[in-house]
C-alpha cells in the first residue's frame, strides 16, 4: 500500500484507551501514533498495549494543539460525529494522513476541527469507545486502499485468486536518457 498514516487522540484521560488504540495501530501498520493535550498515566497504558507498540512505532506527545506538528503534505483527518462530516464508507482516504479522535465523553475541540483537512464519521447512532472507533477507521483505510480480491456476489470468499500485479517499462519524466547520445548499435543489428 502506498503512503503512510498515523493516528492519535486529543485530550485522552484513560491510559487503557491509549494502549488499546496504539496496539491496534501497530497491528494495522501505522507509521506513527500521537496524543494532543493528553492527561493520563503513561505507566498504565502497557496493560492494554501488549505488543509494546511504542517500541516499534514512533510516538509523539504534543502538549497543546499549537505544538502539534505533522509531516509536510500530511492531511489531518478528524473523526467526529458532526452533521457535515463525511461518512466513513464514502470517504477516500488521503495517501498521507494523520487521523485524530476526540477524548472520552467529549468531542474534538472547535480549534482542532478548524485545523482538520477532513472530518469523517462512522455511521452509527452514538459514540463508541475511542479505541474501537480508531480500529474501524484503520480497517476501512486498509480495506479501501489495499490490494484485495473483489468480493464475490454470493456469500463467502473469492473463488479466483488475486491476479499478480503487472508493471510497465520505465517512465522517463525528462525525456529519454539517450537523447544526447543514442546507444551504440552494432553493424549487424537486425540480421
Amino acid at each position: 500500500m502506498r503512503g503512510y498514516f498515523g493516528i492519535g487522540i486529543q485530550g485522552v484521560s484513560k491510559a487503557y484507551n491509549v494502549g488499546n488504540l496504539f496496539r491496534t495501530a501497530h497491528a494495522f501498520g501505522a507509521s506513527f501514533v500521537y496524543t494532543v493535550e493528553a492527561n493520563y498515566s503513561r505507566y498504565k497504558w502497557n496493560k492494554t498495549d501488549t505488543s509494546k507498540s511504542i517500541d516499534h512505532t514512533p510516538f509523539y506527545s504534543f502538549p497543546t494543539m499549537d505544538d502539534m506538528m505533522l509531516p509536510q503534505g500530511c492531511a489531518l483527518v478528524g473523526v467526529e460525529l458532526t452533521e457535515d462530516a463525511i461518512e466513513l464508507p464514502s470517504f477516500r482516504h488521503p495517501t498521507k494522513a494523520a487521523y485524530l479522535l476526540g477524548p472520552e465523553r467529549s468531542s474534538l475541540s472547535p480549534a482542532i476541527i478548524e485545523r482538520c483537512d477532513h472530518i469523517i464519521k462512522i455511521p452509527m447512532k452514538f459514540c463508541i469507545n475511542v479505541g474501537t472507533a480508531g480500529a474501524l477507521v484503520m480497517y476501512d483505510r486498509v480495506q479501501s486502499m489495499g490490494r484485495f480480491a473483489d468480493r464475490p456476489v454470493r456469500a463467502g470468499g473469492p473463488t479466483d485468486p488475486l491476479a499478480a500485479p503487472t508493471f510497465g517499462g520505465p517512465i522517463f519524466r525528462h525525456g529519454s536518457p539517450f537523447e544526447d547520445s543514442p546507444p551504440e548499435v552494432p553493424d549487424n543489428w537486425g540480421e
